[in-house]
């Protein structure tokens, strides 16, 4: 469902990349923000903790989607 929220955010345009979490919170605001704070840097390529890889860190606190969206989105 986060990730869901955050490609659609990007589709139709309310969320440009990259992004930071202050972004993420503002155009994403159905999420919980300790959500915001901690999802993109859990789930970037290279995390530490092998969860699944759904963005690229661009720069300190940058993110951007990476593509093709996995899931089927």
């Amino acid at each position: 469902m986060v990730y869901f929220t955050i490609i659609m955010a990007v589709k139709n345009g309310r969320l440009k990349e990259p992004f930071s979490r202050n972004d993420l919170k503002s155009a994403c605001k159905s999420l919980v923000e300790g959500t915001c704070n901690t999802f993109p840097s859990k789930h970037r390529k290279g995390n530490p903790g092998g969860n699944s890889e759904l963005f690229e860190m661009v720069s300190k606190g940058k993110f951007k989607l990476i593509r093709p969206f996995r899931y089927g989105l």
